[in-house]
């Protein structure tokens, strides 16, 4: 089948990337990344390897006068960027405000929140919540990162700016790694391996899921290096990311993958190449949150509110009203959930 044929050319996919980047921001269309097979290629871009160097061997924590404890918080990257934009990310860093940690600021240009950001804010929401530096409370300070692909590893501080600049975390578009999408792939490449089926969906070829193990494997390796080298800087590192995604994987260690069900290998030309996280390399030093019985409390705890509400509170509009976060997009924003992440925070501060 040709690109005309399945109607899916790269250049027509442009238009709605460019719809998740927040004014002033614009995209970049050389970080369009639409299939595993990108993702590899988009690794060795000058932008991106420079990046994955910078995040690897030279970022080092913004000192904090006062502080006497740091830990640090890693957070999933999101459909619109600038992160901090997204409902997901405005919900868990509300709870955090909400719970007393309140942004360092600092005054470097590289937190700068740019004035035309505040139009996606509810009326009700705090400005803070879009606030990049630090968060402290009691002598205790958060570093908030993100897990991004092809970006590896985001340090809050440079979600849009970065070297004078239009920061590449807030440039890109990847749902090239998304399997269950159905539009994860590119066509347009001699080396796709995708089968098309109904609806305009794909279904992932040898070369699609060689290349995911490759781009996985190189990511890894990088946030390795990276929390490696990081992890004397903190009392604690903890990720808070959805089950079953790929930035579980990323993290996971072979009892996670075990406990949570998460593929251990995927199948290439050559046959099953083994997923090897964070967790194997780093044993111990990134807790991965929430956990599935958390997960299981947010649920029962929603079903309540919605109860309590007046909301449909049967099983299957709990299912879906969680899956959606409740207006958060994701469960992982909704306070029935971040209560749990404010607990561990709590925990770790000594509170």
């Amino acid at each position: 089948m040709t690109v005309a044929d399945a109607g899916l050319a790269k250049e027509d996919r442009f238009a709605e990337s460019a719809r998740k980047i927040r004014p002033p921001f614009r995209l970049d269309p050389d970080l369009c990344i639409y299939s595993p097979q990108e993702n590899v290629d988009a690794l060795d871009l000058p932008l991106v390897a420079e990046w994955l160097r910078f995040v690897a061997g030279e970022w080092e924590p913004t000192p904090v006068p006062g502080t006497t404890t740091r830990l640090a918080l890693l957070l999933p990257c999101t459909k619109y960027k600038p992160y901090p934009t997204s409902r997901e990310h405005r919900g868990i860093n509300g709870a955090l405000l909400a719970a007393g940690w309140q942004p360092a600021g600092g005054g470097s240009r590289d937190t700068d929140v740019p004035a035309e950001l505040a139009s996606v804010l509810d009326a009700d929401e705090d400005p803070a919540v879009l606030d990049v530096s630090p968060l402290v409370r009691d002598g205790v300070v958060v570093d908030r990162f993100v897990i991004s692909e092809p970006m590896a590893l985001v340090p809050y501080e440079h979600v849009m700016w970065w070297r004078d600049g239009q920061s590449p975390a807030t440039s890109y578009d990847d749902p090239g790694l998304f399997e269950s999408r159905g539009t994860s792939v590119s066509p347009w490449r001699d080396d796709c391996t995708a089968v098309p089926g109904s609806a305009g969906r794909w279904r992932w070829g040898p070369a699609e899921r060689d290349a995911y193990v490759d781009v996985h494997d190189r990511l890894v390796a990088v946030l390795v290096e990276a929390l490696g080298r990081l992890r004397d800087h903190y009392d604690g590192i903890a990720a808070w990311v959805a089950p079953g995604l790929t930035h579980r994987s990323f993290l996971a260690d072979a009892e996670l993958r075990r406990r949570e069900s998460l593929p251990a290998s995927r199948r290439g030309a050559a046959g099953r190449r083994p997923l090897v996280g964070v967790g194997d390399h780093l044993p111990g030093v990134v807790e991965v949150l929430p956990t599935r019985d958390q997960l299981a409390d947010a649920r029962d705890r929603l079903a309540v509110r919605l109860e309590k509400e007046g909301r449909s509170s049967g099983p299957g509009s709990v299912r879906s009203v969680f899956a959606r976060g409740d207006g958060h997009d994701t469960p992982l924003g909704l306070p029935e959930a971040t209560d749990h992440l404010v607990a561990w925070l709590d925990v770790k501060a000594g509170s």
